[in-house]
């Protein structure tokens, strides 16, 4: 059974940092291009950033130069590095498995001003 757990949402005042974690089990982490995305209430569900099991890495321009997608095959874990939060990133984040098409549950991020 595959199974994509975040971690690490929570409330940031704008301009500050959070770090989602999303662990994997069940699936053939290593091999396999996991994404971060997001949804905003009230919009759809939109791409922020992938990384391949070769470790290249690609990211929206809305979070270039302020996010960092990163994985640790060992732990099964793909992390997501927010840094200079804003208001705007305030979204429910979903990590995905590019492989089979799974989700996780979503992490609420919730930035203010």
């Amino acid at each position: 059974q595959v199974q994509l757990v975040e971690s690490g949402g929570g409330l940031v005042q704008a301009g500050g940092s959070l770090r989602l974690s999303c662990v994997a089990s069940g699936t053939t982490f290593s091999i396999s291009t996991m994404g971060w995305y997001r949804q905003a209430p009230g919009k759809q569900r939109e791409w922020v950033a992938f990384i391949t099991s070769g470790y290249s890495t690609n990211y929206s321009d809305s979070v270039k130069g302020r996010f960092t997608i990163s994985r640790d095959n060992t732990k099964n874990t793909v992390y997501l590095r927010m840094n200079s939060l804003k208001p705007e990133d305030t979204a429910v984040y979903y990590c995905k498995n590019h492989r089979g098409g799974y989700w996780g549950q979503g992490t609420q991020v919730t930035v203010s001003s």
